[in-house]
């Protein structure tokens, strides 16, 4: 009898890979050989292979590979949903993909599963406060203190919850917390810095600031910008060049992300570098973000377009006086105005007088950058207007959510944003040159005349005598009212070649931080000016302050960063100003006024024909004279303050933006 051949046992990849991984568990290619002929199959692996596909997903995420990551941590949850553990981990990966809406949900989750482990409910809270949902992430942060009240990254989360709602006493607390819990730790002392320099504690801050770059920071650039504009604020210049060196380069090698564009205009490196520092800062603050495609509603040929103007400053601010009156002037049979705020309401006359002059008001305030876009979306808007840019307390998140169909930025920051989501940048011929458009990420659009509006009702008080002012009767009073930080060494230098030359001129400056006159002074005495020759005078109210500058014979612009608002504010009170074509938006408002106001001969090609602009001006007192008396013929003529014509121009420019996207 013959015996039959033996049939060989069917041969089994999985189960000889789950031998392979039970001999050795460490082994990550048997690991992911394994997890591939599971998903091949469509069949789940068991709790254990759960766990151990998302520790091989977080050993790829150490590796940068992120997109790998999230697919293994997904598949795992699949297998076992309930397990807390791969729920953080794959927050952990969301959160290294700028994913921070998808991190909040999973980290949520992992702690609803692990209701003791104190990592999740931070991680949770960390996540909510950069959504701006404050009051989601205290809760959070609360309950993770409450299982570790030593964690120092959730009472880091809690304090920056605190300054960014608006409560900078307790941040600070919440601060010192953190240092006495881990003195060690860079973040908390730029952050720390942060919340002092925001409540006027300006050399508190830059000691901060110094410390968090001593023991280091992961990116350094942000602590180093903040840095440098407090010690300018301040006018403690020794050393500041080699900061600031320091500071171009990181932007023009690509290697900071959180400097801040602002901050970063004070350097004076041109358009170019400063573009680049803006998209990468934008792309940094509003990484994650997925905006919905939006396309232009059907509109009738009566319909109005809906505008609505987004900014923080609808209060005294120099944005607000700015624009006061345009918003009264704007034809209601062409635009429907719209005022959508995030910032305070100090119950002032301003802003009384601007929410009676908009159509619509939608306070957004109290709502998270997500919900906020989404309340304008409701709305129907058709374009939203960014005031803010990358100024103090920009909201950036908002517009990165895409409300409108079509998005410009206007007149808060002078240059651009660096952001996809913005189409357009409103500004005019000067301060964005024909055949400079590749300094911008969006569109240029010019109105004809500049690009800044102004309120022509503002009342100017009755004039103070000089010797009210501390100001000699019978000098030449050379007068700057721009922030000290606008004020560069090389630019004071100049200032004091001319004091030097004229014995009979003073400097009449504006007194803010109590270190920055004697600093000042101190640095005019190493140059061999009396201390004495530079006065500085206090804030005043809107009147008194328009009423003082009438007081002064000739205004001084700076640069790289010029006046602005205080230029035109200079102009109306009738106070020529002289000034320099600079390099970039920043440094062009003043020339771009001057050409709208008539007085374009004060537009100096060059610095060293700016000193010669001073110093021959200064010894003319005739010249001086017949210049002022040309302001105040032009005056009520000029298109600088003609809100009318400004208005009309703008609501052409919002025409055509609108046509160009519907046509597109």
């Amino acid at each position: 009898m013959t015996t039959p051949p033996q049939v060989p046992a069917a041969h089994d990849p999985v189960s000889d890979l789950r031998r392979r991984v039970a001999a050795q568990p460490g082994d990550v290619g048997a690991l992911t050989a394994l997890f591939a002929a599971l998903d091949q199959r469509d069949q789940p692996g068991t709790p254990d292979e759960a766990v151990a596909r998302s520790n091989v997903a977080e050993h790829l995420r150490r590796q940068g590979r992120l997109a790998e990551a999230e697919a293994h941590h997904r598949r795992a949850l699949a297998w076992l949903p309930d397990f807390g553990g791969v729920h953080f981990n794959l927050g952990v990966t969301l959160q290294s993909l700028g994913r921070t809406a998808e991190a909040a949900l999973a980290y949520g989750d992992a702690a609803r599963l692990m209701p003791t482990f104190a990592g999740a409910a931070c991680n949770h809270g960390a996540m909510l406060r950069e959504l701006g949902r404050w009051a989601e992430a205290e809760a959070a942060l609360r309950r993770a203190l409450a299982l570790d009240a030593g964690l120092a990254a959730a009472w880091l989360n809690l304090a920056a919850v605190w300054r960014d709602s608006g409560q900078p006493g307790r941040a600070i607390q919440g601060f010192r917390t953190v240092l006495i819990l881990r003195p060690d730790l860079a973040e908390a002392h730029a952050n720390f810095a942060l919340v002092l320099k925001e409540t006027g504690r300006l050399g508190d801050s830059v000691t901060g600031f110094e410390r968090a770059l001593r023991l280091g920071l992961p990116d350094a650039g942000g602590a180093l910008a903040q840095l440098i504009q407090q010690r300018r604020h301040l006018c403690r210049w020794t050393g500041l060049g080699a900061l600031s060196a320091r500071l171009v380069a990181m932007v023009r090698d690509g290697t900071s992300q959180q400097i801040h564009p602002w901050i970063f205009l004070g350097e004076g490196a041109g358009a170019r570098l400063e573009r680049r520092c803006a998209e990468r800062y934008s792309a940094w603050r509003t990484r994650g973000i997925t905006p919905p495609t939006l396309h232009p509603r059907p509109r009738h040929a009566d319909d109005r377009l809906r505008v609505a103007y987004l900014s923080a400053d609808f209060h005294e601010h120099a944005t607000a006086v700015l624009i006061a009156e345009l918003i009264e002037r704007h034809d209601r049979a062409r635009v429907e105005v719209i005022g959508a705020s995030y910032g305070p309401d100090d119950g002032g006359p301003l802003r009384v007088r601007l929410r009676r002059g908009f159509d619509r008001w939608l306070d957004v305030s109290g709502l998270s950058d997500a919900d906020a876009a989404q309340r304008l979306r409701d709305a129907g808007i058709d374009i939203l207007v960014d005031l803010k840019g990358h100024t103090n307390a920009a909201r950036s998140g908002i517009a990165a959510h895409r409300p409108a169909a079509v998005q410009a930025q206007w007149l808060g920051y002078p240059g651009t944003m660096g952001a996809s989501f913005i189409d357009w940048i409103i500004a005019d011929a000067t301060v964005a040159p024909p055949g400079r458009e590749d300094e911008f990420s969006e569109r240029v659009i010019r109105l004809p005349d500049s690009y800044q509006p102004n309120d022509r009702t503002r009342p100017i008080g009755e004039t103070p005598t000089r010797a009210a002012c501390g100001l000699p009767e019978n000098a030449v009073v050379l007068c700057c009212f721009n922030a000290a930080y606008k004020i560069t060494p090389d630019l004071f230098d100049r200032w004091c070649r001319v004091l030097s030359a004229r014995p009979d001129a003073v400097l009449w400056l504006l007194d803010s931080h109590p270190e920055v006159a004697p600093n000042l002074r101190r640095e005019a005495a190493a140059r061999g000016v009396a201390p004495d020759r530079l006065v500085f005078s206090p804030r005043l109210p809107g009147p008194d302050y328009l009423a003082r500058c009438r007081l002064a014979d000739l205004f001084l612009d700076t640069g790289p960063v010029g006046a602005h608002t205080t230029a035109s504010d200079a102009l109306w009170a009738g106070l020529p100003m002289v000034t320099v074509v600079g390099n970039a938006f920043a440094g062009r408002v003043g020339a771009s006024l001057l050409r709208a106001v008539g007085l374009p001969d004060l537009v100096m090609p060059d610095w060293d024909s700016y000193e010669d602009a001073i110093l021959r001006l200064t010894g003319n007192p005739v010249e001086l004279a017949a210049l002022k008396a040309r302001l105040a013929n032009a005056l009520p003529q000029a298109a600088l303050f003609d809100t009318d014509r400004l208005a009309r121009s703008l609501e052409a420019a919002y025409a055509r933006m609108w046509t160009e996207a519907v046509t597109r």
